[in-house]
């Protein structure tokens, strides 16, 4: 396959440079946190969904995927996070008065209207995560485009809101030019590359991109990543956050957060997050926002402007 050149190359290497933009978060806030909270079970890779394995991926027990037959204990492993975790996750974020963007798998969703009501009612931000929580690299981009269209139609059907934000979490090549060929997104979080919002153009048309993180996240308290204890995950958001709030008086910037409730749900490593929701409110001068608001935000104060 011949290299494309350089003045059609599709990835971008430096950003915002030495100088980012002060995204001049409401209230004058030295750092955006914004916590995602992926809600998957259901919508996992399963042998009862006509898919090859089970899914084998942030399951926590290091129990592997078997080809062509169900696997009752990844399975569990997941139900865990649907039947007990997000309880305890919406009671914690109640408690302390912070709203979260919740990564939503539609067929997730769909299998939990309790769930799926109590996000809304707590005034949680909905975001598509997806029609399945699978990997779109394998999946062709005919099926993709229907899987787009599904996920954000049922979405709007079962909770009476439009989402305006989307992740894949394992997007192929095609994921970002479908996604706006759909249209109607405000943004979406299949990024990890930077610190802030930042516009590109997808077929001529603007596009907004809030990054993600798999580094600020509790995929960390999988077996094989290193979180062994609830001061393990405390400590490193803590520390990801005051470098950022300390930078912030002059360069602010946004701590995105990934949570899981089959893993922050449990409850030795939800003591982490209390500890660090404390934390956060005492030290003061932090915006609490979902991925709407930072994009409603950055439209108003860092509008698209075309490549020159």
């Amino acid at each position: 396959m011949a290299a494309q050149s350089d003045n059609d190359w599709p990835r971008d290497y430096i950003g915002y440079g030495a100088n980012p933009p002060d995204p001049a978060w409401p209230g004058a806030a030295r750092v955006a946190v914004n916590f995602n909270l992926n809600y998957e079970c259901g919508g996992e890779a399963n042998i009862l969904d006509g898919d090859d394995a089970s899914e084998g991926m942030l399951n926590d027990i290091g129990f592997p995927p078997v080809p062509g037959k169900r696997n009752p204990l990844a399975e569990s492993a997941f139900e865990y996070g649907s039947r007990v975790g997000v309880w305890r996750v919406l009671r914690i974020f109640e408690d302390f008065g912070v709203k979260m963007s919740v990564l939503g798998v539609t067929t997730a969703l769909e299998r939990n209207p309790e769930a799926t009501r109590a996000f809304v009612e707590g005034g949680h931000e909905i975001v598509s995560h997806g029609l399945r929580w699978i990997d779109y690299h394998h999946v062709d981009e005919h099926d993709e485009r229907v899987h787009i269209h599904q996920a954000a139609e049922r979405i709007q059907r079962l909770t009476g809101i439009k989402p305006v934000g989307w992740m894949t979490g394992r997007p192929g090549p095609n994921t970002r030019r479908l996604l706006v060929e759909h249209g109607g997104f405000h943004y979406d979080r299949d990024a990890l590359n930077d610190e802030l919002p930042y516009w590109v153009t997808v077929g001529g048309m603007p596009h907004l991109v809030i990054p993600y993180s798999y580094e600020t996240n509790d995929n960390r308290c999988d077996q094989s990543n290193g979180f062994a204890q609830s001061d393990d995950f405390f400590q490193y958001m803590r520390d990801a956050f005051d470098l950022l709030h300390e930078e912030g008086a002059d360069r602010p910037g946004l701590l995105s957060i990934g949570l899981h409730d089959r893993l922050i749900g449990r409850p030795a490593r939800a003591v982490g997050l209390i500890k660090l929701l404390e934390y956060m409110q005492d030290k003061g001068d932090v915006w609490f926002c979902s991925g709407a608001d930072i994009a409603s935000h950055w439209r108003k104060t860092h509008p698209y402007q075309a490549p020159a």
